[in-house]
């Protein structure tokens, strides 16, 4: 027997089965855990890119930046389609271009805000890990409720 049976013999009976917590909310939370855990891969992948080609390669930060958001794209798009989102009825041809709108949004505000982080004379690294941890929010809402809602 587990040494923390009765914990979760304590926490399913007062919180579960008292309506406390939902199942709908521990599947969000577990959802909302899994998307942080792509999003941080494909967020790597992409500043790892950048830092890479502006400083091997001499690129400059907004031009590695495009790169950097190609190759993450894909992490992210397989990520949230196989793990994140794997409950989801949409097709591959169908997620794929709404998935791509979003992240072109998106990177539309990343390159814009990187832009202006750059012009304020902020270091190229700490602009990119600013622009990164502002825009999932909008990334997940949009996955969610359209890019990979479960049909009804």
């Amino acid at each position: 027997m587990s040494k923390f049976r009765p914990i979760r013999k304590v926490w399913n009976r007062f919180f579960i089965e008292n309506r406390f917590i939902d199942n709908g909310l521990i599947s969000l939370f577990f959802q909302l855990c899994r998307f942080g855990l792509v999003g941080l891969t494909a967020a790597a992948i992409h500043f790892s890119t950048v830092v890479f080609l502006v400083q091997t390669f001499m690129f400059q930060p907004l031009v590695a930046n495009i790169i950097g958001f190609m190759l993450a794209f894909n992490c992210s798009y397989w990520g949230h389609k196989l793990w994140t989102f794997q409950d989801t009825t949409s097709r591959h041809a169908i997620a794929l271009p709404k998935l791509l709108t979003v992240q072109l949004m998106n990177f539309a505000a990343n390159e814009s805000l990187f832009s202006i982080f750059l012009w304020m004379n902020l270091p190229y690294t700490l602009a990119l890990l600013l622009v990164l941890t502002i825009l999932p929010i909008f990334t997940f809402i949009a996955s969610k409720w359209w890019v990979f809602r479960v049909a009804e």
